[in-house]
């Protein structure tokens, strides 16, 4: 690759590290292979984006899905052309904060806008009583498709 006229390999350029792994382990060290490593290590690489992959299943939501499934069919299909693309685009965002700054969205919060975390926290422990009221209730409605019994 040039730049500026000359040429540069690959091994004539430092790039500081900014995550604490990369500092910890070199680049000519080798790693060990003990599967407590292995395995702390695919931990931590799923981190909070298997978190975040199953963030939205849970029971409530697959009633939800299933009736406006069963009410709408594919006619509700097309909001998928204007939401994906902002879900997409949210999480490249993020994803740069991220890798920038080497902390997620809610430690930048945190960081940048201290009055708003309490509120914000508040809010979150609200939203969660919500949803596991209704994860509750869509849990008996399950089970009352499935098992005999008196109303509750």
């Amino acid at each position: 690759m040039a730049v500026n006229g000359s040429r540069l390999s690959p091994h004539s350029v430092t790039v500081k590290p900014t995550h604490p792994e990369i500092e910890q382990h070199g680049a000519g060290e080798s790693h060990s292979a003990h599967p407590k490593n292995f395995l702390a290590k695919l931990i931590s690489n799923l981190g909070p984006g298997l978190v975040t992959g199953a963030s939205d299943d849970d029971p409530s939501g697959i009633g939800t899905y299933s009736q406006i499934g069963a009410q709408f069919g594919y006619g509700m299909l097309w909001t998928m052309v204007i939401s994906y693309p902002l879900m997409a685009g949210f999480q490249e965002i993020c994803a740069r904060i991220g890798r920038v700054t080497g902390h997620g969205i809610a430690n930048n919060v945190r960081l940048r806008h201290p009055r708003l975390v309490y509120p914000i926290v508040g809010l979150m422990v609200l939203a969660n009583i919500f949803n596991l009221g209704a994860d509750i209730q869509a849990m008996d409605a399950a089970a009352r498709l499935l098992l005999p019994g008196p109303p509750v």
